[in-house]
């Protein structure tokens, strides 16, 4: 067969790139090895974890504050099995949604691990041993990453896990175990701590969130504190061993000193790595880059190899669902001939843990470090009048523009339903807004978004109006 496109990987990058090449016109087929599509973030990443903590959001505002709004309940407990299984079906609604859309865009579809023969050639070799051959005038790689190994700790994939078997616990820890104060290891922390975990984060980094604004950092330490959250920063992990069913986990404070943490499960959560074995990029010439992980690509999202682009995770990059959604419409209209533009600057960042953590354009830090002036304004959420009604007081917007023609330069949310507030900011932004124009748009009264409102005129001449 012969394609316009293969789309090498079915995640957000891969199905969203296939998608938009079929309504160009291309004929496009994509290539997936395992059962079912939507790559690691629709089977085990962004959406089962985000349904895990909705779950356990509900049980927590159940436990905790119900009776504040004046609902009593008796007997409340967890059903980790019902929690689980709910959690299947919404990824199986996510997954079957992908093959309609394949279906009808008239993309066509092949199960199994595709290899490149040479840069228009693609070999699929098939779970039963079959293989077939098909032919390209391009290629998007698209295939994604996996949880980072620590090679002095084996993942037995039980008691030591990664993200993916976290996601399939059949009862609440005991006591969990993180190794990383990132995104994932917050948010999957934060699931099993509603629940009545004790967890414990082990970080090598001084800060959590550490490539965030430091503002965020300290507050959502704060915030998961009053969660039960056990923290251990600057600790260098040196070594785990399971014992029946205890995790033994050893690492240097900062003085060198070593510390034990007992727990009954470790989550390994220490990053994602490019995936790209078995791909043959051998056959081609192509070698990676960034200490043999990432796939080299110029400005247009092109490989060394004319007709053979690369998106998402495999290349440079913040590792988001998102940047490789963008990228992969950004190579299907390269390949159509059109004239497309990723703003790298203005992918937002987001933190799905209550409250929730989101951050768009430069930190103050990054700022500090270009010499920049810049001038910043900021408001508490426990002066929003909605997130007083709603019992969400935690957390603040944090404004910074440029000294002296006020562009806003960077937003910095944590605070209730920060994921949906960052998309105003990231707008704004686009347009290249002044922090007075946010603080001159009337926002519905009483809504979260206020606080944006404000925050953005506390950086134009200290002219906030609730604090």
């Amino acid at each position: 067969m012969q394609y316009d496109v293969v789309v090498i990987g079915s995640g957000p990058g891969g199905y969203v790139a296939a998608i938009r090449c079929a309504q160009l016109g291309l004929k496009t087929a994509v290539i997936e090895k395992y059962s079912t599509f939507g790559g690691t973030c629709l089977n085990v990443g962004c959406i089962p974890s985000k349904a895990l903590l909705d779950s356990s959001e509900h049980y927590h505002n159940a436990a905790h504050t119900f009776k504040t709004h004046g609902i009593e309940l008796k007997d409340l407990k967890v059903n980790i099995g019902q929690m689980i299984a709910r959690k299947n079906v919404v990824v199986q609604e996510n997954t079957a949604g992908i093959a309609y859309l394949f279906k009808k865009n008239k993309i066509t579809t092949y199960q199994g691990l595709g290899s490149f023969v040479d840069k228009n050639t693609i070999k699929i070799a098939k779970n039963d041993g079959a293989e077939e051959t098909i032919t390209a005038k391009n290629v998007i790689i698209a295939t994604g990453s996996k949880p980072t190994a620590l090679p002095f700790l084996p993942i037995d994939k039980k008691r030591i896990i990664t993200s993916t078997e976290a996601l399939n616990l059949t009862e609440v820890p005991k006591h969990l175990i993180v190794i990383g104060g990132g995104v994932i290891g917050l948010e999957l922390g934060s699931v099993y701590a509603r629940l009545g975990a004790k967890v414990t984060v082990i970080e090598f980094m001084d800060a959590i969130i550490g490539t965030m604004d430091k503002t965020l950092s300290k507050e959502l330490q704060k915030s998961l504190a009053k969660l039960g959250f056990e923290f251990l920063l600057s600790h260098k992990v040196t070594g785990a061993q399971v014992k029946g069913k205890k995790v033994t986990v050893t690492a240097d404070n900062p003085k060198g000193e070593q510390v034990t943490i007992e727990g009954d499960y470790c989550i390994v959560a220490v990053g994602r790595t490019a995936y790209s074995e078995g791909l043959g990029l051998e056959n081609i010439g192509i070698q990676l880059e960034e200490r043999g992980k990432k796939i080299p690509v110029n400005e247009h999202l092109q490989t060394p190899v004319e007709g053979v682009y690369a998106i998402g995770d495999v290349i440079k990059g913040a590792m988001l669902a998102h940047k490789a959604e963008e990228e992969g419409v950004f190579v299907a209209e390269t390949i159509a001939g059109q004239k497309p533009h990723v703003n790298y600057n203005l992918i937002p960042g987001v933190v799905y843990t209550w409250p929730e953590v989101a951050s768009v354009g430069y930190t103050e830090e990054q700022l500090k470090e270009q010499g920049r002036k810049y001038k910043t304004g900021s408001f508490p959420f426990k002066a929003s009048g909605r997130a007083r009604a709603s019992m969400d007081t935690d957390g603040l917007v944090k404004v910074l523009a440029d000294a002296q023609t006020d562009e806003v330069l960077g937003v910095h949310i944590i605070g209730p339903r920060a994921a949906d507030m960052i998309a105003e900011a990231v707008v704004a932004m686009e347009f290249r807004a002044s922090a007075e124009d946010i603080g001159r748009i009337c926002h519905a009264h009483p809504t979260y978004t206020e606080a944006l409102k404000e925050a953005a005129l506390a950086a134009t001449e200290n002219r906030a109006i609730h604090i």
